[in-house]
């Protein structure tokens, strides 16, 4: 997929796309392939910012993903939803920080302290 098909996907095939790349994305950093993890953290933000551009009712259908069995997929989208939901955000990243998860949880922990300290960018 690319970024330019976005645009035209519903927003539930826009969520499905997030939870399946997010997923995917840490299995190949896991696995050592940095540039398909990229390609995919750079789908991912596109379809965040498509997500915000429908609004805060297509944002909001993020939430689902925060109960998903794939932490990556948690992680993405307790990031992603700190903006409209914070607390569901944070609760999300603290249990991801706690948990021997590697390199997801120690992602979670920085966007966490990040968030706490008002420096957190949204993509």
């Amino acid at each position: 997929m690319k970024k330019a098909e976005v645009k035209k996907l519903s927003t539930e095939q826009l969520v499905e796309k997030t939870r399946v790349l997010s997923a995917d994305r840490w299995r190949a950093i896991y696995a050592g392939k940095p540039k398909d993890g990229n390609r995919m953290f750079d789908l991912l933000v596109a379809i965040d910012r498509e997500l915000r551009a429908r609004g805060l009712d297509a944002q909001r259908q993020l939430l689902r993903l925060l109960d998903d069995p794939d932490p990556g997929t948690r992680c993405w989208a307790a990031a992603s939803v700190l903006e409209f939901a914070p607390d569901e955000g944070e609760r999300v990243l603290a249990e991801l920080a706690k948990a021997p998860n590697g390199l997801v949880g120690f992602s979670a922990e920085l966007t966490l302290e990040q968030w706490k300290a008002g420096t957190f960018k949204p993509l």
